[in-house]
Order: structure tokens, then C-alpha cells, then sequence
């Protein structure tokens, strides 16, 4: 019991600031010596002695207890260091072989995009096709796949599909109206096809306004001054352009009637080459939410303008950078009227600002509506207005004569010029179902021919462009099983 009341003045490290030394002076000399011999003390001498050899051993025990929770305190700090400098080791390590990994992957990127510019006709025609054949089929199962997993839809689309078939066999009075809509149906998505091959990046992109919008508004401003009219007789109108029966030599058609006249088909046109720029904005927004590293030029473009706007020094950029930059930071700033300001005048750089779009999550319908509104209706009343300008009876006449002034070639080059105008205003006059014998003319042959090469070598250029998706295709696996 004595032995358990003394160890009750032994003093821990937590109760040092607080504890008081006993009063032993208060004890009598019976428990004092007793307290000492418990402790293992000696007990002889007086009573001063006995308080102050108490007092001593306590304050013995006191810093014993103080060294011991020292070196605890000192062994749990060194363990924590020691831990701490692992985690720091094992922490830099991961990071230098993460940074490893992507120095390798990027390195490989590089070498495999330097393939992939190989894989063309002319240079590899068997691997080409090959790649072609192959990209081809599976994206062939994609699209079944994809039909097959919306099953309920395709099953309503054809149960409406073969409706509109019967209502279309079935004899009756509606059949005026199938007729008209089947018509402009037709008319509308020829034009809307060709505006998706002048924009949606297919090889090389086939220049469709050059090719079939640009003449065909050229012929119709032609024939509207030839026959003073825009009142062409449908059928055969649009496939064949011929001056009305009534007599209207007295009245000349406004430019605006000539605008409204082509607008139907530069509308869908323009709608055509709207639709062709979504696909950019959708790489763009499925890479910006998957966090996926894309291997895509036009991606990789955006974030080098990225990084030349954060470098801070666009004064020592070229042109074409500074250029990009300020598309980027207008569709950034504006928003809407930004992507349509982009969209309304002939503008490469259109592409970037479909993948600015998509990167910063810019809703569908507002980066759709504002490309739909600045393509389909303001670029492409400037677009008619320059060439309904151009086509002019007044101005025609000023080009032939100002080519024929041209010294030594001049007349030489006037003269198939006048021939082939002189056969297009005879053209306008001819009557319907009147067969007029074809003449040759180098001009129109020289158009012809150059029509099929860019047709030829758009085709040829998808073939290439797919093969190169088959190749960027396997290497992506191959670069996802080098990450894993």
C-alpha cells in the first residue's frame, strides 16, 4: 500500500508544467523514513535530510521521465522523416518514369504520323488499298452496329418510308402535289450534298461553289439579261434555262430579283457547308470530355495557338499565327455573333474555330444556328452579289473587250471567249424538245476536262485519307497498350 501511494508522486512528461513538489516538510519522520525505504533510499539522518534526499529522488525520476519521452518523441519524428523522404523518392521516381512514358509515346506519335504521310496511292498503292478496304469494313459494322442498337427507330423510319412509298404509287389528286414536293425535295438535297463535300473535310474537299453554285448563278444572271425575265418556264427550269414566250424585252430584272431567283439553291448550299463543320466541333467536345489525348492536325493546331497565346509574345509570330489567334479569341470572347462573324465571310481558319467551339463546350445549337446563319445567309448573299455582279451584261461586255486589248494574245483568246457566249445566249432561245447540234468549243471542253480531274483526284484523295484513319486507328491501340 505504501509502494502504491509513493508511485502516485512519480511525475510524467504530460504533467511536468503542472506538477508541485510534495510537502514533505508537513510529513512526520516514521513516514518520511518509510517513503525512503520503499524507494530503496536510505532512511538515516534527520529530518531535513530525509525531506531533501525525497525531494532529490523525485526530481531524479522527473527528468528521467523528460529524456525518455524525448528520445520517443525523437524516434517517431525520425520514422516520419524516413517515411516521408520514401513517399518524396518513390513520388519523383513515378513522375520521372510518367515523364519517360510520355517522351516515348510522343516520340512514337511523331514517327508514326511520318508513316501515315506515305500511306498515299501514288507512293504505296497496295497498302493503301488495303487500309482503305479494312477502314471501309469497320466502319461499315459501326453503322450496322449503331442501326441494330436503335432498332425502334429504324422500324418507325421504315413503316414512314413505306407509307410515303404507297402514297406515292397511289393514283389521285395529291399527285399534283407529290410531284412539286418530290421536285424540290430532289433539288434541295443535291444542293445540300454538294455543300457537305465543298466543307466536310473528305481528302482534299471538293470545291463545289467553283464547280456547280458559281456557273449555275453565272447562267441564270445571263439568261435573266438575255431574256429580260427570270420567269423561266418550269419544266424544263433548272435543268435547262429558256426564255419565256411573252414578250418582256422592255423590262430589266433587278439584281434582286436575280438573288431571289438562285436563293432557294445557295441556301441549301450554304446549309450544306454548315453541316460539313461539325465534325471538328465533335472531335474536339468528345476529346475535351473523355480528357483523351487526340492525334488530330486540326486539334494539335488549336493547341498551338493555345500555347503561342499563353508564350504572351504575339508581336514575333507570323502572320498566320496572330491570325488564328484572333479567330480563337473572338469565339472565345463573343460567342454567337463571334462563331457567325467566322462563318460569314470566306474564312480557312473556320475549321479552328469549330474546334475552339467544341474544346470549350459551346452548346450544339448555338455553334449550328450561328455557322447556319453566317454560311447560308449572309456569306452567301455576298457570294451571289459578287457573282451576279461579275456576270452582268454590262461587265461581260467589259472583260471580252479588255481581254482583246490584251497585246499580241489578245485577239486569239477574245474570240473563243465571244463564240462561247454567243452559243449561251442562243441556248436561252431554243424552243423545248428542239434538238440544236453540239459544236465544239475549247473553252467548255477545257472546263469539262478539268471538272473530271478535280473530281478524280478528290476521290482519290479519300481513298488516301481513309487508309491513313485505318493507320492513325492501330496506332492509337498500339499506343494505349504501351500507356497501360
Amino acid at each position: 500500500a505504501t509502494r502504491g501511494r509513493s508511485s502516485n508522486h512519480v511525475v510524467t512528461s504530460d504533467q511536468n508544467d503542472t506538477f508541485a513538489a510534495p510537502k514533505y516538510a508537513s510529513k512526520t519522520v516514521a513516514w518520511l523514513r518509510k517513503e525512503l525505504r520503499s524507494r530503496g533510499l536510505s532512511a538515516t539522518g534527520l529530518k531535513v535530510d530525509l525531506v531533501a534526499r525525497l525531494e532529490e529522488a523525485d526530481q531524479k525520476m522527473t527528468s528521467s521521465g523528460n529524456d525518455v519521452h524525448v528520445r520517443r518523441t525523437q524516434l517517431v519524428d525520425g520514422e516520419a522523416n524516413k517515411s516521408q523522404q520514401e513517399n518524396s523518392a518513390n513520388a519523383g521516381s513515378e513522375k520521372s518514369r510518367t515523364a519517360d512514358t510520355d517522351v516515348a509515346l510522343k516520340r512514337q506519335r511523331e514517327m508514326d504520323r511520318l508513316e501515315r504521310e506515305r500511306i498515299v496511292l501514288w507512293r504505296q498503292p497496295i497498302t493503301t488499298i488495303q487500309y482503305f478496304i479494312l477502314e471501309t469494313a469497320i466502319l461499315f459494322h459501326g453503322y450496322l452496329l449503331r442501326l441494330w442498337q436503335n432498332k425502334g427507330k429504324v422500324l418507325i423510319c421504315l413503316v414512314l418510308t413505306l407509307q410515303l412509298v404507297w402514297l406515292y404509287h397511289t393514283p389521285g389528286a395529291h399527285q399534283q402535289y407529290v410531284v412539286f414536293m418530290e421536285k424540290k425535295l430532289h433539288w434541295c438535297a443535291y444542293w445540300v450534298f454538294l455543300g457537305i463535300l465543298s466543307s466536310v473535310g473528305l481528302g482534299t474537299g471538293l470545291h463545289t461553289f467553283l464547280l456547280y453554285l458559281g456557273p449555275h448563278i453565272a447562267q441564270v444572271t445571263m439568261a435573266a439579261y438575255e431574256c429580260s425575265s427570270v420567269n423561266f418556264p418550269e419544266p424544263p427550269y433548272p435543268d435547262q434555262i429558256i426564255c419565256p414566250d411573252i414578250d418582256e424585252t422592255d423590262v430589266t430584272p433587278s439584281i434582286w430579283a436575280i438573288i431571289a431567283k438562285v436563293r432557294l439553291e445557295a441556301c441549301m448550299w450554304g446549309i450544306g457547308t454548315a453541316i460539313g463543320e461539325l465534325p471538328p466541333y465533335f472531335m474536339a467536345r468528345a476529346a475535351r470530355l473523355s480528357g483523351d489525348d487526340v492525334d488530330d492536325e486540326e486539334f494539335e493546331e488549336f493547341e498551338e495557338v493555345q500555347q503561342a497565346r499563353s508564350a504572351g509574345n504575339l508581336a514575333q509570330q507570323d502572320w498566320s499565327t496572330r491570325a488564328k489567334v484572333a479567330v480563337t479569341k473572338l469565339v472565345e470572347r463573343v460567342g454567337f455573333l463571334g462563331i457567325m462573324a467566322c462563318a460569314s465571310i470566306p474564312n480557312p481558319l473556320f475549321d479552328l474555330a469549330g474546334v475552339t467551339c467544341g474544346y470549350l463546350l459551346v452548346p450544339f445549337w448555338t455553334f449550328f444556328g450561328a455557322t447556319c446563319i453566317g454560311k447560308a445567309v449572309i456569306k452567301m448573299h455576298i457570294q451571289k452579289l459578287f457573282i451576279i455582279t461579275i456576270f452582268s451584261e454590262h461587265h461581260i461586255e467589259t472583260i471580252v473587250n479588255l481581254i482583246g486589248q490584251l497585246p499580241k494574245v489578245g485577239p486569239s483568246l477574245q474570240a473563243p471567249f465571244q463564240d462561247f457566249l454567243e452559243k449561251q445566249k442562243k441556248k436561252f432561245h431554243i424552243k423545248p424538245g428542239t434538238n440544236v447540234p453540239t459544236e465544239p468549243n475549247w473553252l467548255s471542253y477545257i472546263f469539262e476536262k478539268v471538272l473530271l480531274l478535280m473530281v478524280a483526284y478528290f476521290i482519290l484523295s479519300i481513298v488516301n485519307s481513309m487508309a491513313q484513319s485505318y493507320h492513325k486507328r492501330k496506332a492509337k491501340e498500339r499506343q494505349g497498350k504501351q500507356r497501360v
